[in-house]
């Protein structure tokens, strides 16, 4: 006898007449394909559990009910993209689900890939160093005029030079340009970092 969680039992019943009998079936389907499921509540769905891994899930609407693989792309394919919540689209009849069998196939599915555990995680991608950034022209000449900002500026660890740079370059306008220089060597001439307002945040 499977083991049915009296949770799901209250939530299909107080669901309407069409999505009963889409929640029944769908449930009954999955203890059928895998005789060794639990039930439980997740989110406020009913969800089944299957080798320590939500296997899929299942929910009642108004006007539609649901069902889904957890590993959805991995049980349906790409080229079935995944809509709403569930894997089939909004449900409001059962000719809305795939045939019984193949059902039962993305249910094996599913199992198996629970039961091998999680996938070896991507290699992680080498963390390259941002490209220096060119030294603009206006901010270079500024600072060759106040040597004390000039001394400053060139203590700075790289990021913190960029943060000077990006801030200048990205000007749309040119007076807004010259405004920024100025600050920055101004700024810079106190010893201070292009984001020293916000560091005793």
């Amino acid at each position: 006898m499977p083991s049915h969680d009296p949770r799901i039992d209250a939530y299909i019943d107080r669901q309407a007449a069409f999505a009963q009998a889409i929640l029944v079936y769908v449930r009954d389907l999955v203890h059928e394909a895998c005789p060794d499921v639990e039930e439980t509540i997740k989110w406020g769905m009913p969800t089944f559990v299957y080798s320590g891994g939500i296997l899929c899930g299942m929910a009642g609407f108004k006007q539609h009910a649901s069902f889904g693989f957890w590993q959805h792309a991995l049980v349906v394919g790409d080229d079935q993209p995944r809509v709403g919540m569930g894997s089939f689209g909004k449900l409001t009849t059962l000719d809305d689900l795939p045939p019984r069998r193949q059902l039962l196939a993305h249910v094996h599915k599913a199992m198996t890939l629970n039961a091998a555990g999680p996938s070896e995680p991507a290699a992680r991608k080498t963390v390259r160093a941002k490209p220096a950034t060119a030294m603009p022209v206006d901010l270079s000449a500024a600072l060759d005029g106040n040597p004390k900002a000039k001394a400053v500026f060139d203590g700075f660890p790289p990021g913190q030079r960029r943060e000077y740079i990006d801030w200048i370059v990205e000007a749309k306008r040119d007076e807004t340009r010259r405004k920024r220089v100025l600050q920055a060597v101004e700024w810079m001439a106190e010893g201070k970092r292009r984001n020293w307002k916000y560091e005793n945040c």
